[in-house]
């Protein structure tokens, strides 16, 4: 551990970017995959998934497999990578497009008609809900184009949203395992959602669902949706229901989550503690992501001012999804959102340096992963003509720090576990603790 001297003189944008390399470098699938590999089977195995990780999924399964393999799995777009066995396609997120559907067509008919001798592979990570964008009967793409950008912009968690998209799909929750049956399913998840429950990851397709038509109605009358036609009588009938806990189809299928927010932060802590600071980690949190900044500065001032619940030098760490009520016209994900957020409540304060990532290198629809605050933005911002209040309230997080130059952009990383926040509280951001 280094000295609380050696810690005062640490650059702190080198440390924040340091944090967030060691959270990326937990949770990628070169560290997480191979070891979690099943034997092989008597039969076929084949391999399949969806997410913002899948290629890189793919690519290692592929290095590792010691037998016979096909497969198909489908990335957003500009997070390919070049496989030999594995086909890799492309398509739309967050609002699915043709291509995620006409992947999805082939995903499903990959699984039938096999044997209980053949193992299908399933790499699931983040993304996949709007990538494998197969309707269910009676709603269209655009049905379901217009129902995910409403939701988007509703405030709605990631639990209702998937709720909804099981509901209004040919092979979410649940429904692709029951297709695979008799055949062997293991599924192996890199998860992006609060509590790592897998029949949210990428609405569970290869798990039992335990939300029914009747929740998904009502999370579209919550946030005063009104869905279009086709969708509003699809949920309505609430025909062919998504399979259950207990159901025979899905009773064989193994699902093991390899890479969590857990990790990440874990291994920031890691290296936080090896700098002098002492790290305290919040855990995956969801809310409205200005409410959550509003909790962090309180947490970071009572750091400063009184050595609670850490004495200063420390590290604030946090992950989760939050989300963003969209009432203006600007630019900007989550996680610019936060900060934005941050730099307001904290308006100045001394010592308090912060930046905030979407670990998939993507905030919200953006090019920048996330941004950077310190004590000095606000001035920096009104030097410019900039009014931070105004432009939180424009959603426009992207505008204010693009003019700062304090946007991160990453490229895709091909993992996703979600958002990754830090806050250092150095020794100049209050009295010393007696």
């Amino acid at each position: 551990m280094t000295t609380n001297a050696a810690a005062d003189t640490a650059a702190p944008d080198t440390l924040l970017h340091a944090l967030f390399q060691a959270a990326l470098g937990a949770v990628v699938a070169d560290t997480r995959l191979p070891a979690a590999l099943p034997e092989p089977p008597k039969g076929r195995t084949v391999v399949i998934g969806a997410g913002k990780a899948a290629a890189a999924m793919a690519k290692v399964v592929e290095d590792h497999w010691p037998g016979p393999l096909t497969g198909l799995v489908v990335t957003r777009y500009d997070h390919d990578l070049p496989t030999e066995r594995i086909e890799v396609v492309q398509a739309s997120h967050p609002v699915p497009d043709a291509a995620g559907q006409d992947a999805a067509k082939r995903i499903l008919a990959l699984v039938q008609g096999l044997t209980a001798d053949d193992l299908v592979l399933c790499l699931i990570s983040g993304g996949g809900s709007a990538l494998l964008a197969l309707p269910a009967p009676g709603v269209s793409l655009d049905d379901k184009r217009a129902v995910a950008k409403a939701l988007l912009k509703s405030g709605a968690d990631i639990a209702e949203m998937n709720c909804v998209r099981k509901h209004l799909s040919a092979i979410k929750g649940g429904r692709l395992a029951a297709a695979a049956h008799p055949a062997r399913v293991v599924s192996l998840l890199v998860s992006d959602v609060p509590g790592d429950d897998p029949s949210v990851i990428a609405s569970g397709p290869t798990v039992p669902d335990p939300t029914s038509f009747a929740d998904a109605r009502a999370i579209l009358a919550k946030y005063g949706i009104t869905p279009p036609p086709g969708v509003a009588a699809h949920l309505e009938r609430g025909a062919d229901e998504t399979p259950k806990p207990g159901d025979p189809r899905l009773a064989g299928a193994v699902t093991t989550i390899i890479a969590t927010p857990q990790d990440a932060l874990d291994a920031a802590a890691a290296v936080a503690r090896e700098r002098g600071y002492a790290p305290v980690i919040l855990g995956d949190l969801e809310g409205e992501a200005r409410d959550v900044a509003k909790v962090h500065a309180g947490i970071a001032r009572q750091i400063a001012r009184h050595g609670q619940p850490a004495p200063a030098p420390a590290v604030l760490l946090s992950g989760g999804e939050t989300t963003v009520t969209v009432r203006g016209s600007g630019r900007g994900g989550r996680n610019v959102e936060f900060l934005l957020a941050l730099a307001v409540a904290l308006d100045g304060h001394p010592g308090i340096h912060a930046a905030a990532f979407d670990t998939d290198g993507i905030d919200g629809t953006e090019d920048n992963a996330g941004a950077l605050l310190r004590p000095d933005t606000l001035a920096r911002a009104a030097a410019l003509g900039l009014d931070a209040k105004a432009h939180l309230a424009n959603n426009d997080g992207y505008g204010f720090f693009q003019a700062l130059g304090d946007l991160i952009v990453t490229g895709p990383t091909r993992t996703n576990v979600n958002d990754f926040r830090v806050i250092l509280v150095d020794r100049a951001a209050g009295p010393p603790v007696s």
